[in-house]
């Protein structure tokens, strides 16, 4: 049994820890939740903190393992949840089952966002570091905008697009405005939940881990640690980047989805599809560490629960929170405290144990 062990290769076992932690935060929240032992508030948090990991481990993708700075993710979110929004709204009387229409929807938030991640990455990509940020951010605000001054219709004729107002759609007595500029949509099918985001959260964390682990994830990280020499041995660099962008943009989209699902309305300003939600997706990987999945989903639930659970303190809820994003990067950066976290680790613990049992039976 103990050969068995040690046979696993180190990046297996790092991917079965996660799954365990995840696993083990779900049957807490379960328990809770059966035992009447959860607030609302908290209830309410369990979509936002599956949706904000998400977006932090596919944004990880592109920043950690290919090592490019990207700020555009939040427009990729965006495309997800208007295109999956407008399905919905569209068919929400055709198709009147929520557990075939929700998964459809899924699948076009996903795949429209992994289309505008090849379209935006095929000129993007010949940029790095400063200039790639700029310019997917860029982008990113373009979306946002486009979205937000789009008109879209339907009746008998087929869709109506116009960039001016509603009337500008010219629809017929029995048509239907979907999209209303800055109005966003309206009425919007509240299909997402905990289980299907939890679902989707551990969907993405096995594909991450695959994709790093294998053969293509090995390339990637050679292309990250040094262009020049994949390059020289053969590597195809602009196909990899171009495959771990449109896969982080899928899984944003993925996120898009479900942030969408989760409203009655759905607009795109600022703070949920602009540079503010960007820079707090590349937040989260910063503090949970650049290139560490688990991280990033630790650091997402600590970073998408803390501001609510701090609301008791009222005016100093933000300084807390500051002052705890100091403290976790203080912890994670540190040489000191990667020191103390090696030492007290529960492998070396573990380790420790089995031999003062191996030397008692001496």
């Amino acid at each position: 049994m103990k050969k068995n062990i040690k046979a696993v290769k180190p990046a297996t076992k790092t991917s079965l820890i996660t799954y365990a932690i995840v696993a083990v935060l779900f049957l807490i929240v379960i328990i809770m939740d059966a035992t009447g032992a959860m607030s609302s508030l908290f209830r309410g948090l369990l979509v936002p903190i599956c949706t904000y990991a998400i977006l932090a481990v596919s944004l990880n993708l592109v920043v950690g393992i290919l090592g490019e700075l990207s700020l555009g993710h939040a427009g990729f979110m965006c495309v997800g949840a208007y295109a999956s929004a407008f399905f919905s709204v569209l068919t929400e009387d055709t198709i009147t089952n929520a557990w075939i229409r929700f998964p459809l929807a899924l699948i076009i938030g996903g795949i429209s966002a992994a289309i505008f991640g090849i379209i935006i990455g095929i000129p993007v990509l010949r940029l790095k570091g400063d200039y790639l940020a700029i310019v997917t951010l860029a982008f990113g605000e373009i979306i946002k905008n486009i979205v937000t001054v789009l008109y879209v219709g339907i009746d008998s004729k087929g869709l109506h697009f116009s960039a001016e107002s509603s009337m500008a759609l010219g629809l017929e007595p029995d048509g239907k405005n979907i999209i209303k500029g800055a109005l966003g949509i309206t009425g919007m099918p509240k299909d997402s939940n905990f289980y299907i985001a939890f679902a989707i959260l551990l969907v993405t964390l096995i594909v991450a881990y695959n994709l790093v682990n294998s053969r293509s994830g090995r390339a990637i990280m050679s292309i990250r640690d040094n262009r020049i020499a994949a390059e020289s041995i053969g590597i195809n660099v602009t196909k990899y980047k171009l495959i771990v962008f449109a896969l982080s943009a899928f899984f944003a989209g993925l996120a898009g989805v479900l942030y969408s699902h989760n409203l009655s309305s759905l607009t795109a300003n600022t703070n949920n599809f602009g540079y503010n939600m960007s820079i707090l997706i590349l937040v989260i990987v910063v503090l949970g560490g650049i290139g560490s999945i688990r991280g990033s989903v630790i650091s997402a639930i600590i970073l998408t629960a803390l501001p609510e659970l701090l609301r008791s303190v009222k005016e100093y809820r933000m300084l807390v929170y500051a002052i705890v994003l100091i403290a976790m990067m203080i912890f994670n950066n540190s040489e000191k405290t990667k020191n103390l976290r090696s030492s007290i680790s529960l492998k070396k613990f573990a380790e420790a144990k089995l031999k003062t049992r191996k030397g008692g039976t001496k």
